[in-house]
């Protein structure tokens, strides 16, 4: 038990640093995927036949292939074909690539979940719109945009809550978010060996965090209640 007690700083340290690297996944993938996710769902919706093939083709294979290897295509492929890897070195090549990998990978399912939004909003009330002289970015801005956001919240929280455990498959590419470090003493680093027990620590880390975030996200729910 004492030795447990002089290696929990050692472990709880490594811990942090390999959640601070989670939460950083996870922001920028957000910030990356929300935009992104909206542009991706404007092509699909496009009366251009080509540009609506080619987004539904590109939507069809991202979302129908394991995130493990779409990190391992974009991290290891550009290296294959052009002799040499596009990504920085060490850890902050690792993050890059990462990010990329969840974003367009995000984006995509976001993307769904946006054209679901905008074609549930009754065509009428763009009818209504035009009548009353508003332009289709007004329409779309001030009708549509207002009601599909309060649409799509519940179906974006899973996605986001689902999102909180994703980062882990980042270790692929031996990229140190938390699971890894929780795996680096399993694998005897820091000199602590056959230790299994700071694996457990790291679903509270995943716990605590996602419950948090299910508040927030039923508060915002509950905040737009009055869209109805």
């Amino acid at each position: 038990m004492s030795t447990i007690m002089e290696q929990m700083p050692i472990v709880f340290h490594a811990l942090n640093v390999g959640f601070l690297q989670t939460l950083k996944l996870f922001f920028v993938t957000l910030l990356g995927a929300f935009p992104l996710g909206l542009i991706i769902s404007f092509g699909s919706l496009s009366g251009f036949r080509p540009l609506r093939y080619l987004t539904k083709l590109i939507v069809w294979i991202i979302r129908g292939t394991p995130l493990m290897i779409q990190l391992l295509i974009i991290y290891y492929f550009p290296g294959l074909v052009l002799g040499k890897t596009i990504w920085s070195g060490g850890e902050e090549g690792r993050f890059m690539a990462a990010a990329v990998s969840f974003i367009i990978n995000y984006s995509c399912y976001f993307s769904e979940i946006y054209r679901g939004g905008i074609q549930s909003v009754p065509k009428g009330q763009q009818e209504a719109g035009l009548v009353l002289g508003m332009t289709k970015r007004q329409i779309f801005f001030k009708v549509t945009l207002l009601q599909m956001i309060k649409r799509i919240v519940p179906p974006i929280s899973n996605e986001i809550i689902t999102l909180v455990k994703d980062t882990s498959l980042a270790r692929i590419i031996a990229l140190q978010e938390i699971i890894w470090a929780g795996q680096a003493f399993l694998k005897g680093s820091q000199g602590i060996s056959g230790q299994i027990w700071p694996l457990f620590f790291t679903a509270v880390y995943y716990l605590v965090f996602s419950g948090i975030l299910t508040l927030f996200l039923g508060w915002l729910e509950h905040k737009l209640e009055y869209f109805k």
